[in-house]
């Protein structure tokens, strides 16, 4: 009898070692873990306490007697006080048995709580009374880990005699096989807690990286935080769609870290980008915005216009001032309305048509004087800069800017992700590329990339048309924006199935009531 029951207790251990390492819940691997130390011994009950902060935390309470389930994945919380490892004056707290066994580093095994009396068992009597219960024998197990440091105990409560089912002491074997389930224990949540602390800190490198390039530039300051928050409401949207090949569609919580990741890393490229582009809020800026240069010019021609208007004034009779008056004024308003549509052009913005971009090219051919030498008063940078077509980069500089694409790549392909963080590198790297193929870097089609990917590549747009922090323009409004990608729709730009279940999922306004304006939201 006692070696079938030690066979079944052998077995029993093995499964729950099996059980337990392959569990990712923190909750229900604490629960599994006292589960299988009653299920080993045949107890009636047990306590699973976890060091905290210089205390023994209870986190799992079960007593089938009495029915009680507390803790792990129950839903019924532990409300119990912690026990102090330290006494008031700074000594080890011996008084508990979990603290005892703590301090002692080994294991702590009662025949009869009501007999003993080394410990503090009168908390145990009151709830006995209470409840009608008798919490007699009591084994302890302290759980350490690889390093030897414990880091909770196993309390059992009241082994049962499976025949005549009064309460016995904890055998030697039970004890034993307790031990080797607390060992294993310890280790397999240090794993956890290990893996754990690797994420965090992982995710915390990662939002370092993107909190440093946001805030290398004030006019793309969280950009990278946004993204990865829109891409995973559109990406949700998706997981919810019903139509067409959506319906196929689904999400894992890991499937969701794994994007939110990739969603962080997607601008890591732009560490690399040289802040003079990044912040180029006008036209004319480089190291300082040269429209301050041209003022001065158009100074100068003010002043140039009055001294010949002067100099024609004494040179001819009283009869031809009016005209010659009036003709330095009609100059002089020129100059001025010259100056400010160049001051406008300079501001950038959506679109600049080819009339006035004429415009500006003639007034290279201009001219005023500098030191007695006639130079342009537009040179063909100051021309080409100021004729920009849409915002505020030129196309060298564009390239500059698009160069942080194949930054990213080239970063995201040097790190060694896990399994479950392989996929980041293809989400992040394609967030601009079009569904016919005409994006960059890589060219790539809509059938070539995934739906995460190009969950990004609307996330991306639509950030960037509602952002109110750009260098040349204000926020877009909701209704504006939502036209935009409605046309980027048709011309084959994004996805079509994934622009309807933004729309359809309302995913701009989740978005736009977390991040927008009030004045931006102007549709429900």
């Amino acid at each position: 009898m006692t070696e079938h029951r030690i066979i079944n207790q052998l077995d029993e251990l093995i499964n729950i070692g099996i059980a337990i390492s392959a569990e990712n819940n923190p909750a229900k691997l604490l629960q599994e873990i006292l589960e299988g130390a009653i299920k080993i011994t045949g107890a009636d009950g047990g306590t699973l306490y976890l060091v905290q902060d210089n205390a023994m935390s209870m986190e799992i309470v079960q007593s089938h007697t009495l029915g009680i389930y507390l803790g792990g994945v129950s839903g019924n919380s532990v409300d119990m006080p912690v026990i102090p490892l330290l006494l008031s004056d700074g000594s080890k707290n011996y008084a508990n048995v979990v603290t005892c066994t703590y301090h002692k580093n080994e294991p702590i095994n009662i025949i009869n709580a009501y007999t003993d009396q080394q410990f503090d068992f009168s908390g145990t009597k009151k709830f006995d009374q209470l409840n009608n219960y008798r919490s007699q024998s009591f084994l302890a197990v302290p759980m350490k880990n690889h390093e030897g440091d414990t880091i909770g105990v196993l309390q059992l409560i009241n082994a049962m005699d499976t025949t005549s089912n009064v309460i016995i002491g904890f055998d030697d074997v039970s004890q034993r096989f307790v031990e080797s389930l607390a060992s294993l224990a310890a280790i397999v949540l240090t794993k956890q807690n290990l893996i754990d602390d690797l994420e965090n800190m992982f995710e915390s490198v990662i939002q370092l990286i993107a909190t440093a390039i946001d805030d290398k530039s004030p006019y793309t300051g969280g950009h990278c935080r946004r993204v990865p928050e829109l891409t995973l409401l559109l990406a949700e949207a998706a997981h919810n769609s019903q139509s067409n090949y959506l319906k196929d569609f689904t999400m894992t919580d890991k499937d969701r870290y794994e994007l939110k990741i990739a969603g962080w890393l997607h601008d890591c490229g732009k560490i690399t980008t040289p802040e003079y582009v990044v912040d180029k809020a006008t036209k004319l800026e480089t190291i300082f915005d040269r429209i301050d240069l041209i003022e001065t010019r158009f100074e100068v021609l003010k002043r140039d216009a009055e001294i010949e208007m002067l100099k024609q004034t004494l040179a001819s009779s009283p009869d031809d001032t009016a005209a010659i008056d009036k003709a330095y004024h009609e100059k002089i308003a020129q100059i001025e309305d010259d100056l400010a549509f160049i001051k406008k052009s300079n501001t950038g913005g959506e679109f600049m048509d080819k009339q006035d971009q004429q415009r500006i090219i003639n007034m290279t051919k201009e001219s005023w004087k500098l030191s007695n030498e006639t130079v342009p008063l537009l040179s063909k940078n100051e021309s080409d800069n100021l004729t920009i077509e849409r915002g505020t980069l030129t196309g060298e500089e564009r390239g500059v800017i698009n160069h942080h694409i194949d930054a990213t790549i080239n970063m995201l392909d040097k790190i060694n992700f896990p399994k479950h963080l392989l996929n980041v590198p293809e989400y992040a790297g394609g967030h601009h590329e079009r569904m016919d193929g005409n994006g960059y870097p890589k060219g790539l089609k809509r059938e070539d990339m995934s739906i995460q990917a190009r969950s990004m590549a609307i996330a991306d747009i639509f950030e960037a048309l509602t952002a109110k922090d750009r260098p040349y323009k204000k926020g877009k409004k909701l209704s504006e924006s939502i036209a935009i990608l409605s046309k980027m729709k048709d011309g084959n730009h994004v996805d079509p199935d994934l622009y309807d279940a933004f729309i359809k999922e309302k995913v701009y306004l989740k978005y736009a009531h977390e991040f927008l304006d009030s004045y931006q939201i102007d549709m429900d």
